[in-house]
């Protein structure tokens, strides 16, 4: 009896078959580019509403922080402490100026006159502000310097001040809603102020 050897027959790999592919149709096309519209116009504004706000915060601060610190320094000293605003080489003041964002010097006033005698008598300076386009910092009363006795009270202010002065600082373009002013009283008091703030009259 004969035997007959089973031959494997090989199995059998179906052929790859490309499956369609899922896309957008026009219609959910349309749909994403209008709520990335919306999304951007929302987002637009308020990121530059946050970026001037945070810019123009910044500049007035730190104006009210120099002037605390001659505040403070003239009463630790026991003689005048005077800040202005500074000329290009941030070594001397521009005489009646009364534009800050040039940026501003606070010097021990030894002669009691707004003057700088000496390099040696310079505590702090601030270079100008660095915000495009150009921001302004102007003093009303044709006030071109701040000094601080040794009480800390401020003098040598303007009779039109009647007892107090005000620093507005505008964007360029101006808008309402970045302006701040910062005001300084004969007491020596100081404090800052937006358009939005009630009773105030920053504008």
């Amino acid at each position: 009896m004969g035997f007959e050897i089973a031959r494997k027959t090989p199995k059998r790999h179906d052929a790859w078959v490309p499956q369609p592919q899922a896309g957008f149709t026009l219609t959910e096309l349309a749909v994403v580019m209008i709520i990335a519209a919306i999304l951007l116009g929302i987002a637009v504004p308020s990121y530059r509403y946050v970026s001037y706000s945070n810019r123009v915060s910044s500049e007035v601060n730190a104006l009210l922080g120099d002037l605390q610190f001659a505040r403070s320094e003239a009463t630790r000293e026991g003689q005048t402490v005077t800040v202005c605003p500074a000329d290009a080489t941030l070594t001397q003041c521009v005489a009646n100026s009364t534009a800050w964002q040039s940026g501003w010097i606070v010097f021990s006033d030894v002669n009691n006159n707004a003057t700088i005698a000496s390099a040696g008598d310079i505590l702090r300076v601030k270079a100008a502000f660095t915000g495009r386009p150009q921001d302004t910092f102007i003093s009303d009363h044709a006030l071109s310097f701040i000094s601080f006795n040794r009480e800390g009270f401020a003098t040598a202010f303007p009779p039109a001040a009647q007892g107090y002065v005000t620093l507005t600082l505008h964007t360029t373009p101006n808008n309402a809603q970045w302006t701040r002013c910062l005001q300084i009283f004969t007491t020596g008091m100081m404090g800052t102020e937006k358009t939005t703030d009630p009773q105030g009259n920053c504008t």
